[in-house]
């Protein structure tokens, strides 16, 4: 039993949530605060949190008061946060959120480190799925809520919690902190433009492929691909050539799913149905099915379990149908991630009103062209794009960079595109476009109250 007390800063954060239930789960004590918690968004999350006995504290520092505490920041929240500055005096021990979870994983006998630009939380649930209906009860720390897990008593399980010898977690590139995870197993998904630079970006993937036992890469996208060329017995897999260890072809998009024949070499070809639309859900549901295999799990029931995957919450998610005009709920925010959900949308009829707020400035700033560039080659003549200006919760980042730079773009190239002052605003318009057919997309990250949007919108559909 772990006696020790844990204190987490930004509790309700997509990293810091799961990693707290993993580490309560333990047996020791777990405290936090919390920003979005003092500005009152979000309170059924942390009422939610506060009944599973999570003590809940202003993010003032005056929950920090032992140097027996251990105080776990994310790498984004700065030294001038009273909690951090707290630690500090008090003499409490401070790791960031990659320290503590690298912790855990390379304890773990076995651990499955699922890393990529892109489709991370969707392959690590998938996972999660398999191993868990092959009975190897993984402990699994996703950035998402995952649907298989969560109920109306656990909203946001974004974290299953099984044995401690297995252990299934994302890793990220973002902040570098993928130096950290030693993998028995390494799936890296794609390579893409997100928060570094490409060639940051393949040094961090080829270190983190390099020290796993096992790999698992994607032989379509042109990062990875080149990557696996160095590892000759990885297993890869691919929607286009059939000479990789695991091959998907005869696609069938499907409103709410997708369809297709998964060849796993040298065995008899399989059916596979999938409750995630996309062709990108097909290609991540390749490396969930790779990384099973890896750990000895058989292809075809690999691909079976798959068939009972529920999703990713904000992934696509239909959120309801009013009066005609569908809401959905997307997390997606980089390049990539656009292409993907604006062509899944694209392969079925129906009109695109797009909501898109910005992750950051930050991201803006180093993507903003790539952004402006994935609207206008996914959207219709007749779609519809608003952005309001990129999220911010206060701190030190540098704001000159707004929504202007996506959407001066696609403005000048004839789109319906424009910056919004307010998500008021934003859904008047929106609805007073919206008529019998069309699809409102809300999407983003990193900001729990989109869903909230979204519903709203749908409220007043209805």
């Amino acid at each position: 039993m772990n006696q020790a007390s844990y204190f987490f800063c930004g509790i309700g954060g997509s990293g810091m949530l799961p990693l707290a239930l993993i580490v309560a789960a333990s047996g020791a004590r777990v405290e936090g605060s919390d920003r979005s918690r003092d500005q009152g968004r979000t309170p059924e999350k942390f009422a939610w949190l506060e009944g599973r006995g999570f003590a809940l504290h202003p993010q003032d520092g005056s929950g920090v008061t032992s140097p027996d505490q251990i105080v776990v920041a994310s790498g984004a929240i700065e030294d001038t946060v009273p909690d951090v500055a707290a630690a500090r005096r008090v003499g409490a021990t401070l790791l960031t959120r990659p320290e503590l979870l690298s912790r855990l994983f390379n304890a773990a006998d076995t651990s499955v480190g699922v890393a990529g630009t892109s489709g991370k939380s969707t392959v690590t649930g998938m996972i999660a799925r398999i191993l868990a209906d092959a009975g190897r009860d993984p402990t699994v720390m996703n950035g998402a809520v995952m649907k298989d897990v969560s109920d109306p008593s656990n909203p946001f399980a974004s974290a299953r919690v099984g044995s401690p010898d297995l252990f299934v977690a994302e890793v990220d590139e973002s902040d570098g902190s993928i130096a950290r995870y030693d993998a028995t197993v390494a799936v890296v998904n794609n390579v893409a433009l997100d928060h570094k630079s490409l060639e940051e970006l393949h040094g961090l993937f080829g270190g983190f492929a390099g020290r796993a036992g096992r790999l698992v890469i994607n032989l379509d996208n042109p990062g990875t691909a080149a990557l696996a060329a160095g590892f000759p017995d990885a297993v890869t897999f691919s929607l286009t050539d059939p000479s990789a260890v695991l091959f998907a072809d005869a696609l069938e998009p499907r409103p709410h799913g997708a369809a297709f024949r998964l060849t796993a070499r040298g065995r008899t070809p399989v059916d596979v149905t999938l409750k995630t639309p996309g062709a990108h859900n097909v290609a991540n549901a390749l490396a969930a099915v790779g990384a099973a295999m890896a750990l000895g799990v058989d292809p075809a029931d690999a691909a079976e379990a798959l068939s009972r995957f529920s999703g990713i919450r904000r992934r696509l998610e239909v959120v309801g149908t009013a009066g005609g005009v569908t809401v959905i709920d997307d997390f997606a925010h980089n390049p990539d991630k656009i292409a993907a959900t604006l062509k899944t949308l694209r392969d079925f009829p129906g009109r695109l009103l797009v909501f898109f707020q910005p992750h950051g400035h930050g991201p803006l700033k180093l993507m903003g062209a790539e952004l402006a560039a994935a609207f206008d080659q996914g959207l219709a003549p007749d779609d519809v794009v608003m952005m309001p200006q990129p999220v911010y919760y206060g701190g030190t980042t540098d704001r000159s960079v707004g929504s202007e730079v996506v959407i001066g773009p696609l403005a000048s190239s004839g789109r319906t595109a424009e910056v919004v002052a307010s998500r008021e605003a934003a859904a008047d318009r929106l609805l007073g476009l919206a008529r019998a057919g069309d699809r409102i997309v809300v999407m983003g990250a990193r900001d729990d109250t989109l869903t909230e949007f979204a519903e709203s919108l749908l409220g007043r559909l209805a």
